[in-house]
C-alpha cells in the first residue's frame, strides 16, 4: 500500500511538475519577441480565417517562432475565436502576447480620409486614390443604381450625400461598407427634425441637398447663407431660372476658373441658365449650416445677387438694381459675367 501511494504522489508531482515547466516555457514564449530588432511587416488577416491560419501567417511572416505556442495561448485564454479579420502592422520586436492582443482589439491600418464642406465627388475619389482605401474599379459604386436604392437615395450619384467629416477606415475595408458609414453621417445630421421641415416646404431630401450644395458653393461667410437660400427660394417660387453659376460649372467635364459665354449655352441637366427649377442632384457635399440654410431662408425678397470680389455678396430685390451692381462689382472687376 505504502508503494502504491508512493508512487501515486509521485506520478502526481511529476504532472505537476510538467505543467508548471510548460507554463513557464509558454509564458517565457509569449513575451519573448523573435527578434529585437524593429523589422516591420504588413500582414492580412482574410475574412473568414480560422485562428489556425492566422498562427500560420504569422509564423510564415517570421512574426512568430512556434505556432503551437501561439496556439496553446490562444486556447488557454480562449481568445482563438476574437481575432479581427484585416492588415496589420506588425513588428518582429513584438512579443507573442502584444501581436494577440493587437489582433484581438482589431487594431488594423487605419487611413484618414477628410472630406472639405463643398467637394465634389471628384476631389473625394482622389483621396481614396491616393491612401489606396479603393481603386478606379471600386470606386464605381458611388454610381450603382442597385447600391443608391439600398441606401434609399434618389439621385443619379453619392455627389452630395458623402456628409463632410474626418473618417478612419482600415485597409481593406469594402466599397460598399465605406460608403455607408458616410451617407450615415449624412442622414444622422439630416435629423428628423430638418426632415420633418422639409416635409412641410415640400422638398424631397434630394432637393434639399441639392438646393444646399449650390448654397456652400456660392457662399463664404456664414451669415450670407440664409440670403442666398432666399434668392433660390424665391427664384423657384416665381418659376425664374436659378442661373447658379457652380451647376453650370459642374456640367462642363473640363472646369475652367472662370465661368465662360459659351458655358451659360451648353446643353446639359445642370445648366440653371437654361432650365427651371433644381438640377438632378446635388453638385457638392453640403454642411449642415448650408442644408439648414436651404431648409431656413432669411426672410427676403431678394431675387439677385452678385459678388463683390471680397467674399462677400450684393442682394438686389430688382433686375434694374442687379445690374447696377454687376456694372460696379464686376465689370470693373476681373468677372465679367454676372453672377445670380
Amino acid at each position: 500500500m505504502k508503494k502504491i501511494s508512493l508512487s501515486l504522489l509521485e506520478t502526481i508531482s511529476l504532472f505537476i511538475g510538467i505543467t508548471v515547466l510548460i507554463g513557464l516555457l509558454l509564458f517565457n514564449y509569449m513575451l519573448t519577441p523573435v527578434s529585437y530588432k524593429e523589422k516591420w511587416r504588413e500582414v492580412e488577416i482574410p475574412e473568414g480565417s480560422t485562428f489556425t491560419d492566422s498562427v500560420d501567417i504569422l509564423k510564415e511572416k517570421g512574426l512568430v517562432k512556434y505556432g503551437l505556442g501561439m496556439l496553446l495561448a490562444g486556447k488557454i485564454t480562449m481568445s482563438d475565436k476574437d481575432i479581427k479579420a484585416g492588415f496589420y502592422n506588425l513588428s518582429e520586436s513584438m512579443s507573442p502576447v502584444q501581436i494577440l492582443k493587437k489582433l484581438i482589439e482589431g487594431r488594423t491600418i487605419q487611413h484618414t480620409i477628410t472630406i472639405p464642406e463643398g467637394s465634389e465627388l471628384r476631389r473625394i475619389k482622389k483621396q481614396f486614390i491616393k491612401t489606396g482605401l479603393l481603386d478606379n474599379e471600386s470606386w464605381q459604386i458611388v454610381y450603382n443604381e442597385e447600391f443608391l436604392e439600398s441606401l434609399d437615395i434618389d439621385a443619379p450619384s453619392l455627389e452630395g450625400y458623402i456628409y463632410p467629416d474626418t473618417y478612419k477606415f482600415s485597409k481593406g475595408a469594402r466599397p460598399e461598407t465605406i460608403f455607408t458609414i458616410m451617407v450615415q453621417r449624412m442622414k444622422e445630421n439630416f435629423d428628423e427634425s430638418l426632415r420633418k421641415r422639409a416635409d412641410e416646404l415640400g422638398m424631397s431630401v434630394n432637393e434639399v441637398l441639392t438646393l444646399a450644395s449650390i448654397i456652400e458653393r456660392e457662399a463664404i461667410y456664414d451669415i450670407e447663407r440664409p440670403k442666398i437660400s432666399a434668392v433660390y427660394h424665391n427664384r423657384l417660387k416665381k418659376n425664374m431660372r436659378l442661373q447658379a453659376d457652380p451647376t453650370v460649372l459642374y456640367g462642363v467635364k473640363k472646369r475652367w476658373k472662370r465661368i465662360r459665354y459659351k458655358d451659360l449655352k451648353r446643353e446639359t441637366p445642370y445648366n440653371t441658365y437654361r432650365f427651371k427649377g433644381l438640377p438632378p442632384g446635388p453638385i457638392a457635399s453640403p454642411g449642415i449650416k448650408s442644408i439648414r440654410a436651404a431648409l431656413y431662408p432669411s426672410d427676403d425678397d431678394y431675387l439677385y445677387f452678385v459678388a463683390k470680389n471680397d467674399g462677400w455678396h450684393y442682394f438686389s430685390k430688382t433686375n434694374a438694381e442687379h445690374t447696377k451692381a454687376v456694372v460696379q462689382f464686376q465689370l470693373n472687376g476681373v468677372n465679367k459675367f454676372k453672377k445670380n
